[in-house]
Parts: C-alpha cells; structure tokens; sequence
C-alpha cells in the first residue's frame, strides 16, 4: 500500500515553527527571572523531603563575645571629653544602625552620649523621635558602666545646638579619633551621621562592648509600642512564620536590576522610582544579578519557600513596607497570610507612622516560631541577632546569589529545587545570617 506523499509545505511551515520557538528560548530575557515562569503548579517536584528545613542538624552555633558580658568592663574615665548627639536618617533601621554605631564612637572617644536626634522624614511618613519609639530611661540604665547617657544638657552648652561634624561621607580609612576628636575638645558638644566606612572591627573592645550592650540589650520599646506588638503578636494564628519580603519600587530602582513578566502598574511604579538610575544591561546585568545583587519577587520566594520544604498551609505574617509589588506571586501560593493592616483595626493602622509599623515588625519577627528573610538590611541583620539571644534559631536568609547560580546553570524541576535545598541547608547548619560577628562569636554544636 502506496504511503501518502506529505507536502514540503508542511516541512516548510514546521522547520518555521521550530525555529521561532528556538529563538524565543535563546533571546528571551533569563525566565527564571520573570514574574509568571515558576512551574508553581506542579507540587511532586517539592515533594523530595519529608522533613523540612528545620529538623536540620546545626553545627555552629552564635552567643554574645565574652568581652561584651559587662564582667571586666573598662572603666569609664573620670572626665569626659565632651557631648556628643547622634543625628539619624532614614528608616527605623537604619536610624537604629546609625544609633549603635554612635554608642560605639561617644565611647571610643571618651563623649558623653546625648539621647540621638530621630529627624522628620515626610518621604518615611515619619514624625515621631527616639522617645517616642525606644524606653529612653531603660537605655541609660542599660548602658550604664558601658558610657555616660544624659537626657539634657549642663545650662552653659544646652543653650545652643550642637557644632556640626560631617562623617556620613567620608571614604577610605576614616578615623574618628583623628578627625572628630579635634572638634570634640575644641567646641564641647558635636552632633555627627556616623560614616558607613568606618569598620567597628577596628574598635577596642571597650567600644565595641558600648556598642553591643546598647544595640541589643538597651534598645527595648516603649511600653505602648510593646503592648501593641504584643496585641498583633497574640492576633496572628500559631505557629506562624514571619517572612520580611523586600519588593518595594524603591528597592527595586535602587538595585539597578531588570524584571521581565511584571505587569504594567508594577512597571510603571518601578520607572517612576528609578528616576535617572538607569538598569544594568547586557553583560554587567548578568554579573550584577548573577553576585545576588538583585532582590527577590514575591514570586520567586514562594518557589524557593517550596524548595526549602516550607508547606503551602503555613501561617505567615508578612514583615514588610508599605507598596510591595507582585505580591500575588506569594499569596496564590501561600494561602495564610497576614499583615499588619489585617489584623489591625483601621483607625488604629492610619494613626501610625513609618517607625511604629516598623517596630512592630520588628517585635513580631523577634518573637516568631520561624524567621526567614529575602534581603539582608538592617532589619534583619537586627531580628537576627536578637532571635540567636533568645535561643530562637529557626532563621534563614534566603540566597539571592545562589538563586541566581542555579538559573545561570539553567537548573529546572527538581535539580533545581535540589541545588537551591542544598545551599540553604549548608547555611542553616553553619548559622550564616543568624548573627553577625560585630557582638556574637561562633561556637561548635
């Protein structure tokens, strides 16, 4: 029986076909990267491991250096060298960095510590100052043998605002001892922005013991705040996960990294953020995305939470900013989730400003069964050590690096789950980001 002859048309139009589909693979922005490419309804790929990635055996484990236990503390000199004030910027955390770095350098250079300035910020929606945050008289009693805090100023220099000493922008080798101290002994009272190049490795340790002790035994919040922290806390279902998710159009402006498969609003609100801040393109996106450079969307997190054996029924309460973008992306996924405007009431949530909702974050995240975070800033390099001081160790950073090294491999399905397992497993065993080595010092299980 003759077979049919097929027409070369149909050749024709299937070697067509094949070629656009191989183009579209070849030159289409990396997808592990776009919104909508994670294969996010085919769960048997998460299925490799009945136990999730808190039963994992730790091997190092963080606690408080012995030289900042108070024990043998260095004692104060008898006659300070002056006053200086702390002048804070930004968001509660950062202001809080800025705050213990300022602790560490009043005691370097044997200053009395005025209570820090907490500067107005309408871009943070924020008008409230260290009082109204931070139990000002827990956090002289607290540092007390550690440094000299006062709330007001001797008659002759509370008259008049501080001498200005700019260090916020200082590069290099910066020294405080060689460039403020002058100005300290010379006017009497400064106020200073401590300079991000200062390295505290370079502090003595009576420096470094100031700035430990009122990092994270003197900061505690108000009681107001505390009670409110603790209102939120009782109102989210147990356990629960806190998940800080940063996917705000400022973030993403300010790393410089490109999205494909966001939708249009969400575009838009990252084209108004970058201002001139242009994205990286071609082979420097690849190397800046592929250093970790670029924050995870909400997407993205919800696949890896999968990876790591995180169930889908979890409760987790989002520690985030206002404006996060793509935040579908998780909650298609993970069903129980809360944030602070559901669980609060409306009157309550409007009355508060960017260092309250901050707070209560950070008192929520402190005091959650698991913590897990997608950008290590100041919060969570704060949550972090504050949960390793309470003995609580189911905290993990999510690797924006080793993401980006898998998609780089062009890993899918379960390799790809298997790789992204595998190196937050090695993270959790080894304690990386449950603690920084500035105040805690690493211990074999």
């Amino acid at each position: 029986m003759a077979i049919p002859a097929i027409k070369p048309s149909f050749f024709s139009i299937l070697l067509i076909v094949l070629s656009l589909l191989l183009a579209a693979i070849v030159f289409s922005p990396s997808t592990p990267f776009s919104g909508k490419f994670l294969p996010l309804n085919s769960p048997e790929i998460f299925s490799h491991r009945e136990l999730g990635m808190w039963s994992a055996h730790r091997i190092v484990d963080w606690k408080p250096c012995k030289w900042w236990n108070g024990i043998n503390l260095t004692a104060l000199p008898a006659e300070s060298n002056g006053y200086i004030r702390v002048d804070c910027y930004g968001g509660l955390n950062q202001m809080r960095r800025d705050l213990c770095d300022g602790v560490g350098i009043a005691r370097l250079l044997n200053a009395t510590l005025v209570l820090p300035k907490f500067e107005v910020a309408a871009y943070w929606n924020e008008s409230s100052g260290f009082a109204d945050v931070f139990d000002a008289d827990n956090f002289i009693q607290q540092t007390k043998g550690f440094i000299e805090v006062v709330k007001e100023l001797p008659a002759e220099i509370g008259l008049r605002e501080p001498v200005r000493v700019d260090c916020s922008k200082r590069k290099g080798q910066f020294d405080y001892v060689e460039s403020v101290l002058p100005s300290l002994l010379q006017h009497r009272y400064i106020s200073i922005t401590p300079a991000m190049s200062q390295r505290r490795d370079r502090y003595p340790l009576y420096a470094k013991a100031a700035l430990c002790q009122a990092c994270y035994n003197a900061l505690r919040l108000t009681k107001a705040l505390e009670d409110k922290g603790l209102e939120l806390l009782n109102a989210i279902p147990k356990p629960f996960l806190s998940l800080h998710l940063r996917f705000e159009p400022d973030m993403v402006a300010y790393s410089q990294c490109e999205y494909s498969g966001l939708s249009p609003a969400s575009m838009a609100a990252i084209d108004i953020a970058r201002g001139d801040r242009k994205p990286w393109t071609g082979d420097a996106a690849r190397v800046w995305r592929n250093r970790g450079k670029c924050p995870l969307t909400p997407n993205e997190t919800a696949f890896i939470l999968q990876a790591l054996s995180i169930p889908t029924n979890t409760t987790i309460y989002l520690a985030a900013g206002d404006g996060l973008l793509e935040l579908e992306g998780l909650t298609s996924v993970y069903k129980n989730v809360y944030t602070k405007s559901t669980l609060l009431n409306d009157e309550d949530f409007m009355r508060m400003h960017g260092n309250t909702k901050a707070a209560l974050d950070y008192y929520v995240s402190i005091n959650s069964d698991a913590y897990i975070a997608t950008y290590f800033g100041n919060m969570d390099k704060m949550v972090a050590a504050m949960r390793t001081l309470k003995g609580l160790f189911r905290t993990l950073l999510l690797s924006r690096k080793a993401f980006a090294d898998c998609n780089a491999k062009e890993l899918k399905g379960k390799e790809l789950v298997e790789a992204l397992w595998k190196a937050h497993h090695e993270d959790f065993v080894m304690g990386r980001g449950s603690a920084l080595p500035d105040c805690f010092c690493e211990h074999r299980l």
